[in-house]
């Protein structure tokens, strides 16, 4: 499954980039996420809690740099993790290309994301639900990391990486399920010309 979002952050691009040079603190960013265990070079190993009401997942997994252009302001992580109680596996492939704007900087973030065993069957529509909210409060995240270090400040400050969990993501994912169901049955009967 292919996601892409767009974040705006406002800094200066090579103060983004240099805080994208540090995994553990991009990691940080996203709920949930905890890869502080350096095993080589620009390779993480850690684990990542998503929990949404009575499901909660548990993965331990790595992350890997497997290119970095500084020049073209591009890089490309692979991660992969296993649900600590065997209820599937998850790979993913992130990149994410930044580019100057009037403000700031936008980072492009595409995400490959392969779920496999019993943590698929919760279906596309919900992963796909999921993702987006982790993806919005990574951002969010991100934003206070960057204002903390350009004002001098410890990123941690705002707080650490705490389980993707609860009541936003449980109605975030309602609302856009409710969404998708609306469109699909209440929406104007669209007849197709017969010829």
């Amino acid at each position: 499954m292919l996601i892409s979002q767009a974040i705006d952050v406002d800094q200066q691009i090579d103060a983004v980039w240099k805080f994208f040079d540090d995994v553990p603190q991009v990691a940080a960013c996203i709920p949930g996420a905890d890869l502080t265990n350096k095993i080589g070079e620009d390779h993480y190993e850690g684990d990542v809690i998503i929990s949404a009401g009575p499901v909660k997942l548990e993965f331990a997994g790595a992350a890997k740099v497997t290119s970095r252009d500084n020049t073209k302001k591009i890089i490309n992580i692979e991660a992969s993790g296993a649900d600590r109680k065997g209820r599937g596996e998850a790979q993913a492939n992130l990149t994410a290309a930044l580019t100057p704007t009037a403000t700031g900087t936008r980072v492009n973030i595409s995400l490959d994301l392969t779920i496999s065993g019993a943590a698929a069957q919760f279906g596309r529509g919900l992963v796909a639900d999921v993702t987006a909210v982790l993806v919005n409060q990574t951002a969010g995240s991100m934003q206070a990391r960057m204002k903390a270090i350009s004002l001098g400040l410890d990123p941690n400050s705002v707080g650490g990486p705490k389980a993707a969990s609860g009541v936003s993501i449980a109605i975030t994912v309602l609302k856009r399920a409710a969404t998708r169901i609306f469109a699909r049955f209440f929406l104007p009967y669209q007849p197709v010309a017969r010829r």
